[in-house]
């Protein structure tokens, strides 16, 4: 039987798929485990995607269809080559993505504030007094409570923490489970009506959201999370401290 004959758009093409079927699994575990919700604008994470999905999507089959050529010598090598170059780069911005997702949303005064893998030393992480957080979360981001001693060896570690950029989510050892903080959250926590009066365009997006979702305005509560890039609407249950929704803020 006569040999397939394979152009070079054929193989770009199926290359093009392969890609656009990996860069779709990872899409799924970035917006779905590790960035739920409006945490990956939040965070600043459009622009490293395109980053990524570039070199997975558009310069691995790019390569393929200027290089391709059935019968080439050492095609079989040359393939293999863009193919591991191309997984390399895409396992390091997967890893970078991780990084720099929300390992932990932390409930610290009245607001919630984020901890990332990256922010999130070894040694911090061993301190924790609690076993579930002397590690960071693989899949979704864990809801915590931060307890900030007021003694002064505690202020002065704080103090100097915040110099050098970093605050109080950023010690696990004084994490404690969310649920044994119900209590402060919701004395913290602020009606809708509030919201509307000191942010009028928040105001709306949340009332866009109680009107497809049906949810009663007497049922919730709010808190700010402060992103990298943006604020996030945190809508907790008014009686349980439990989120509900979260939603991508304006001007807050």
């Amino acid at each position: 039987m006569p040999k397939r004959t394979v152009t070079r758009w054929q193989a770009s093409g199926l290359h093009l798929l392969i890609s656009i079927a990996i860069a779709s699994a990872v899409l799924a575990l970035l917006l779905l485990v590790w960035y739920p919700g409006p945490l990956f604008q939040a965070m600043g994470g459009m622009g490293l995607l395109f980053i990524l999905i570039g070199v997975d999507v558009v310069l691995g089959p790019t390569i393929t269809l200027v290089i391709f050529k059935q019968g080439k010598r050492g095609l079989k090598l040359d393939l293999a080559v863009i193919g591991a170059v191309q997984l390399a780069a895409l396992l390091y911005g997967v890893h970078v993505m991780y990084l720099a997702h929300p390992a932990f949303i932390a409930f610290v005064k009245v607001q919630f504030q984020v901890a990332t893998p990256a922010e999130l030393e070894p040694e911090r992480l061993a301190e924790a007094k609690y076993p579930q957080f002397r590690s960071s979360p693989l899949g979704k981001p864990l809801f915590v409570a931060v307890d900030v001693p007021d003694d002064l060896p505690s202020r002065y570690e704080l103090t100097n923490a915040v110099m050098a950029g970093l605050d109080a989510q950023h010690f696990p050892k004084y994490y404690v489970p969310y649920s044994e903080r119900t209590k402060e959250v919701l004395a913290a926590a602020q009606p809708l009506e509030r919201i509307r009066k000191s942010e009028p365009e928040t105001g709306k997006i949340i009332d866009a959201y109680l009107a497809r979702s049906g949810k009663k305005e007497a049922d919730l509560r709010y808190l700010p999370l402060r992103g990298r890039e943006a604020w996030i609407a945190v809508l907790i249950d008014a009686r349980t401290a439990e989120p509900v929704k979260m939603l991508l803020a304006e001007n807050m």
